[in-house]
């Protein structure tokens, strides 16, 4: 901790500040979906399409989410979080022979209902029919008189009969006993690959049969299913499981939600749009939808948005949905927008800073993509009039159009003006988020006057930065930014149970104007909200 140096007049100065805010990514896009392979319910991270082939199993046509993937990375993206969800389905199986001579262990005889047919019978995490699995069992450093015990690995290969390890897993002296020390239904426990299907049978599996000189394997069966097509209640899915939506929960901070339509001739409902909106607004990141499939000409947009019943301004929505090429059809297609649009928003980030006006240019389609229907210039300034953002082809030698900025999904009617534009949402995003993330240190100081002073200087340290670049409105600090953390916020109560508490406030589209958070630290979690602040309670130099 920083030290202090306490004044004749009791105020308390840092003499050594402590480490700087981290920034917060900016460009990291989540998405969930229906995959050929893979893990099921758990955020995994690609830079890629090609990371996406080897995890998921690359473009199916059933999946949205593969043709997603494959456009949001060839419009600039480059990270995302990929959720894999399935409607039924079911993984493979595999059934390892058992010793040709079964024996009783030492008086841990099982009753022949528990054999399973002579076989030790496994079953995959992740369904599938892309999902090939092979097991091999030997006795390498078995001694003898351990007759329950064997080695077992466990791979994932690429295709049937490939050599091609996509994972791997080893298993060393596992034991088929319910009471035995690495029993294998605890060590399996922990496998990403594989459980035990059914109850243990009474003696071990034998060797893997295997060539002279090589190594022995037992391949899954064909019995994988990839399920049905997705429903809207399959990406919701279910907080206690946390499966569907609720996997995000869990994971590493994302900036932009993307749910790719159901099917190709199914949108995502209503439900869960509201579900992801509030899983956006708790992960500090905006939702980006596609306009509805209905939605065929710009004039139908128009109207229909007066109806639309889905408005914030953690949202974005881009118009039209976009035509480019289908590999595995070979001819052309209409595809959602969404992922795209993350993509561009990604590669304009590493361009320039998140809150800069000129981010709030409208995005134009890399080569190969284009809108799927013409929009006037009339229907756009309509368009963006309600939160909706055109997607523009590329332009070759065409004349400037005007300049309307990205919009979120707010219609200029709605009241809360200063969030209409994507730049300053992102901007109050980001900074929540640094700032939450940055101060978590705090949960493990002693509370008090001391860790408060401390708190307060790395946050201003952080917002002094971002006004040399330029990212406030005002001239001067005051009219930018505040920060407080004292006894009016972290009561006896508060710092008796370990929590603390700091209120920033900073200014987006007028100085002096400022937009306040509450950032919480206990030991349940960390968690940052907008709250409305009495002016006349904050400090004078406010």
């Amino acid at each position: 901790m920083a030290e202090l140096a306490v004044s004749s007049t009791d105020t308390v100065k840092l003499i050594r500040p402590q480490a700087q805010i981290a920034r917060a990514k900016t460009a990291v896009t989540a998405f969930i979906g229906r995959a050929l392979k893979g893990p099921l319910n758990q955020p995994v991270k690609l830079r890629s399409f090609e990371d996406y082939r080897h995890v998921f199993g690359g473009l199916w046509q059933p999946s949205t989410l593969s043709y997603g993937i494959e456009q949001f990375f060839q419009n600039g993206g480059e990270e995302c979080l990929i959720v894999r969800v399935c409607n039924g389905g079911r993984a493979p199986t595999l059934r390892l022979a058992l010793e040709p001579a079964a024996t009783s262990h030492a008086g841990a005889a099982l009753s022949a209902a528990n054999i399973q047919g002579g076989a030790l019978a496994l079953i995959g995490l992740a369904p599938g029919t892309r999902e090939f699995l092979r097991a091999s069992v030997d006795y390498d450093g078995i001694g003898a008189n351990e007759t329950d015990r064997f080695n077992l690995v466990i791979q994932r290969v690429r295709a049937p009969g490939s050599e091609l390890i996509e994972e791997q897993e080893i298993f060393r002296r596992i034991s088929v006993l319910p009471g035995a020390e690495r029993n294998i239904l605890a060590a399996l426990a922990d496998s990403r690959l594989v459980r035990v299907l059914g109850a243990l049978p009474a003696s071990r599996p034998a060797r893997s049969p295997a060539p002279p000189g090589a190594v022995g394997y037992t391949a899954s069966n064909g019995d994988g299913d990839d399920g049905e097509p997705l429903t809207s209640y399959d990406i919701i899915g279910e907080a206690d499981k946390g499966t569907g939506l609720f996997a995000l929960q869990r994971a590493e901070p994302f900036n932009f939600l993307c749910i790719p339509p159901l099917t190709r001739e199914q949108d995502v409902a209503l439900p869960a749009l509201l579900v992801a909106l509030r899983l956006c607004r708790e992960r500090q990141a905006m939702l980006l939808l596609d306009p509805p499939l209905g939605w065929s000409d710009a004039a139908t947009a128009s109207r229909n948005l007066r109806s639309w019943p889905f408005f914030s301004e953690d949202a974005l929505m881009f118009y039209p949905r976009v035509a480019a090429f289908d590999r595995l059809r070979a001819r052309e297609e209409i595809f959602a927008c969404a992922p795209g649009a993350a993509g561009l928003l990604a590669q304009a980030t590493t361009r320039r800073a998140v809150w800069s006006a000129a981010g709030d240019d409208e995005l134009q389609l890399r080569a190969g993509m284009r809108p799927s229907v013409p929009v006037s210039d009339l229907d756009r300034v309509r368009l963006a009039q309600a939160g909706v953002n055109v997607l523009q082809p590329q332009r070759g030698g065409q004349r400037p159009r005007q300049r309307l900025g990205l919009r979120t999904l707010l219609p200029e009617t709605a009241g809360r003006g200063d969030w209409r534009y994507v730049s300053a949402r992102r901007l109050a995003l980001f900074i929540m988020t640094s700032i939450e993330q940055g101060t978590r240190w705090a949960l493990f100081e002693t509370p008090g006057p001391t860790l408060w002073a401390e708190l307060c200087a790395q946050v201003r340290s952080f917002f002094e930065a971002l006004q040399e670049e330029g990212a406030f409105a005002g001239a001067r600090a005051e009219e930018n930014y505040f920060v407080i953390c004292d006894q009016r916020l972290n009561d006896s109560a508060r710092s008796s149970a370990g929590g603390v508490q700091l209120l920033i406030g900073f200014s987006i589209a007028r100085p002096g104007e400022f937009h306040t958070c509450l950032v919480h630290h206990r030991h349940a979690g960390s968690s940052v909200r907008s709250v409305s602040v009495n002016r006349f309670a904050l400090p004078r130099s406010v």
